[in-house]
């Protein structure tokens, strides 16, 4: 039987702990891989970007997850005996449903060199960590890719050129491994005609791949049983292991303005802010983060033919340190993003603003390991 992966996306870690970010387990001071493998923790989700800096050389923020910076935390994770996912987003910065933008280096290649691109950077990038003794455990080839990558060469409806690019990723895995597990990624994972159309499309004109990925956070996509319900029916369809890729629910609604030490103008605050409250099925309070947990890790350790195999927590640790931010004036360029910056995340974390456990880590612990 495979083990239930209890996974978490810890990307900003270096940047947090560099910035004064300190974690502690019941009043003790850990690391933060230490506290998280105490508490259930088996598997660990990293982003990697290509360039993530201006053309100054200056930081995008947001954990600057280059490929020296990755390494330095898989070397961390895998010291620890935990296994690891790297996230490959073919991009300088953030991948999602909104923005699949070129990496700088390739925004003037046309399909052919973009797919020449992608297959060389996957190829690469890890062959580099299987010399070092890092190879993953799971790759990612694009992340949410609901709508594409690569835009606009790859924007759907563009379904060959999509599948071209991801193809390219795909292949670029297999000249390094034949047999890790490849993981394709949507988001609003409550959306199962989204799921449909996309996974056929792909299908008719994609490489082979093992997992199917699905992000879900109750502040913007509903109650559990529209997740649930589409794992059910993709179980189904497809025949294969699911993970939820990205996942997170609120604690609290207290603002932490006095951690970040920005004027309001240069904070955006929390995505999850008290006006969306009311979307949740669960409360934003450490007990009803801790409940959302247990009924989450239920029903998809329940999914149909024991294809529901885990999932990874969206950044639990990303403190509101000072410095640490979603974004930087030089990435709010490469995005054409009007900001403001600062940290969007902290009350959807797994620790308080202070870094101290919560409880929805004890209900991690005591579901144990399928």
């Amino acid at each position: 039987m495979i083990e239930f992966i209890h996974g978490m996306d810890i990307s900003s870690m270096d940047e947090v702990v560099r910035l004064g970010g300190r974690f502690y387990n019941k009043g003790m001071e850990q690391t933060l891989v230490d506290v998280l493998k105490a508490y259930g923790v088996n598997y660990i989700r990293f982003r990697l970007w290509v360039d993530p800096y201006s053309e100054d050389g200056v930081s995008y923020g947001a954990g600057a997850n280059d490929f020296p910076t990755t390494v330095k935390m898989i070397k961390e994770v895998k010291g620890a005996g935990l296994k690891y996912l790297l996230d490959f987003h073919y991009s300088d910065f953030w991948a999602d449903p909104g923005k699949q933008i070129k990496p700088k280096a390739w925004k003037d290649y046309d399909d052919e060199q973009l797919e020449k691109a992608v297959f060389e950077h996957t190829e690469s990038t890890l062959k580099r960590l299987k010399e070092k003794g890092l190879f993953p455990d799971m790759i990612q080839v694009g992340n949410e890719i609901t709508n594409g990558l690569l835009w606009p060469n790859g924007e759907k409806p563009a379904y060959d050129e999509l599948a071209r690019f991801v193809n390219a990723g795909i292949r670029g895995v297999r000249a390094v491994d034949g047999d890790v597990p490849v993981m394709l990624h949507l988001d609003h994972g409550d959306d199962h005609e989204m799921y449909r159309d996309w996974f056929d499309h792909f299908i008719e004109r994609g490489e082979e791949f093992q997992i199917i990925g699905l992000s879900y956070y109750p502040v913007w996509n509903g109650a559990m049983k529209g997740l649930i319900d589409n794992m059910n029916l993709l179980a189904k369809r497809y025949g294969k292991p699911l993970v939820v890729a990205e996942v997170s629910q609120p604690f609290t609604m207290e603002d932490y303005a006095s951690y970040e030490g920005l004027a309001p103008e240069e904070r955006k605050g929390a995505a999850a802010k008290p006006a969306l409250e009311k979307n949740l099925e669960y409360p934003a309070t450490k007990e009803g983060q801790a409940l959302f947990m247990e009924r989450f890790m239920e029903g998809v350790a329940a999914v149909g033919d024991g294809l529901g195999i885990g999932y990874f927590y969206w950044e639990p640790a990303w403190l509101p340190v000072k410095g640490s931010g979603w974004a930087t004036k030089e990435s709010l360029a490469y995005m054409r993003d009007s900001g403001p910056c600062g940290n969007e995340w902290a009350n959807q974390g797994l620790f308080d603003y202070e870094g101290n456990a919560l409880p929805a880590l004890e209900v991690v612990r005591s579901f144990g390991r399928v």
